[in-house]
């Protein structure tokens, strides 16, 4: 099979996955639009999460062989091929309609009933929500999917609960991604994610291509050109050599300036708070089901409808693109207290507002509680010597430390024709004192 894809170019698809891309499960992703409701404000932006899919599914092959083009031939090392990439292409099989926004109506982890051998200890018992990896976790496990894995488990042995530990960051198996005494565990999750994963590689080449802007472009294959494996203790980390590193600041660069620029764009962000807003209500008819199956038939189509035929003035403001006046925006700390006293006016008031706040965030490296389990490395080579030395991505670039401040945008939005004519004034008077 070839697709054509406008990002990548042909794309080739091994005979044995066929049947995996051609399932239901995984058609469903044809109806899911990755950027959700960002269509509103980039009318290009309605990729899918399909070809996005497929996107990471073919960066995954070429990271790959480019990182063990001296042992492709070995078939232990074929069959991490195989794990890895097929967890490349699964990793957004459980997203729900438009994306992110509706997993607040998503029900409790334990009505999944996911088998114990697929989830964590500590999500076997956990009452938490479930989230899109779990749905991704319970379409691969336990459903009608499943089928689909036949000639892959048959060909490579391959059991499909590997497939889900390198997306779950977590293996009780460790010696499966162990090839002569090398544990390769480490550098595949980073692969699937991490700071530089076949994931985000895909998404900012294709959403700032689809939305029509170039914040999001870099040097892809000067990147995979450069990816090295950091042998340590036994174990393979992601490792770039440093003649890259400049190229890894343009990639941080491009994801941070997507966020600001595309992804929090106050438009879509306020769409999405006034979605939360219907989901909340006591109108809502819209709940995601634990029935894996019935899942099948949930994509943003099913979402619209349900939103065209409710009453709920959210709902109904949501599907005409209508959304409140955006009254104030702080960018500086000094701005921030200001937003906070026009809010104390509203809330005094008991007028209807909505906040949002958008935290772009360049990496988490500056972040100790959200860091990566395992730390991308740079990769040094002395002339004439074949030994390696290696150190912590941020010990190589200061953009860690000149982003290491959040960047916060609050706004307030609130419908002021809808408004006392006197408290109109007011508060039009505190905005612009």
């Amino acid at each position: 099979m070839e697709i054509r894809d406008p990002v990548h170019g042909s794309i080739h698809i091994e005979k044995e996955i066929e049947p995996i891309i051609t399932h239901n499960f995984f058609q469903r992703l044809r109806g899911i639009k990755q950027l959700g409701l960002s269509e509103y404000v980039f009318p290009g932006g309605t990729h899918s999460r399909f070809i996005h899919s497929i996107g990471v599914y073919n960066n995954g092959k070429r990271v790959f062989d480019s990182l063990f083009r001296d042992k492709l031939w070995q078939g232990d090392i074929q069959k991490l091929r195989k794990c890895f990439t097929l967890s490349c292409l699964l990793h957004d099989i459980g997203h729900a309609p438009l994306s992110h926004a509706t997993e607040s109506v998503m029900p409790k982890l334990s009505s999944l009933k996911i088998p114990n051998q697929y989830l964590s200890d500590e999500d076997i018992n956990n009452k938490r929500q479930a989230t899109h990896e779990d749905y991704t976790i319970k379409a691969i496990a336990d459903s009608s999917f499943s089928l689909s894995f036949e000639n892959i488990e048959q060909k490579y042995g391959l059991e499909r609960v590997r497939i889900v530990d390198l997306i779950r960051g977590d293996t009780k198996d460790p010696e499966f991604y162990t090839v002569e005494g090398i544990n390769y565990f480490p550098i595949l999750h980073q692969l699937v994610s991490s700071e530089l994963d076949c994931d985000r590689m895909d998404y900012l080449l294709r959403d700032s291509y689809f939305c029509g802007v170039s914040y999001g472009n870099y040097d892809l294959d000067w990147l995979i050109d450069n990816l090295e494996m950091a042998i340590i203790d036994d174990k393979a980390f992601l490792g770039i050599n440093e003649r890259a590193v400049v190229t890894f600041d343009d990639f941080l660069l491009s994801r941070y300036h997507m966020f600001v620029m595309v992804y929090f764009h106050y438009r879509s962000v306020c769409l999405e708070q006034l979605m939360y807003k219907f989901f909340r209500s006591e109108d809502n008819t819209y709940f995601i089901p634990s029935d894996i199956e019935q899942y099948l038939e949930h994509d943003d189509n099913m979402l619209i409808k349900s939103l065209r035929a409710s009453s709920n003035k959210n709902a109904k403001a949501i599907i005409d693109n209508n959304i409140p006046d955006k009254i104030y925006e702080s960018f500086s700390p000094e701005q921030l207290k200001k937003l906070d006293s026009i809010q104390s006016y509203l809330e005094k008031n008991d007028f209807e507002f909505i906040r949002c706040s958008s935290k772009g965030r360049l990496s988490k490296y500056y972040d100790q509680e959200k860091r990566d389990t395992y730390t991308l490395k740079v990769v040094r080579k002395l002339f004439n010597d074949e030994s390696k030395t290696y150190c912590d991505i941020n010990e190589s670039t200061d953009l860690f430390e000149k982003f290491s401040t959040a960047h916060e945008i609050n706004r307030l939005h609130c419908r002021m024709d809808e408004l006392p004519e006197a408290a109109a004034r007011d508060l039009t008077k505190l905005i612009h004192s």
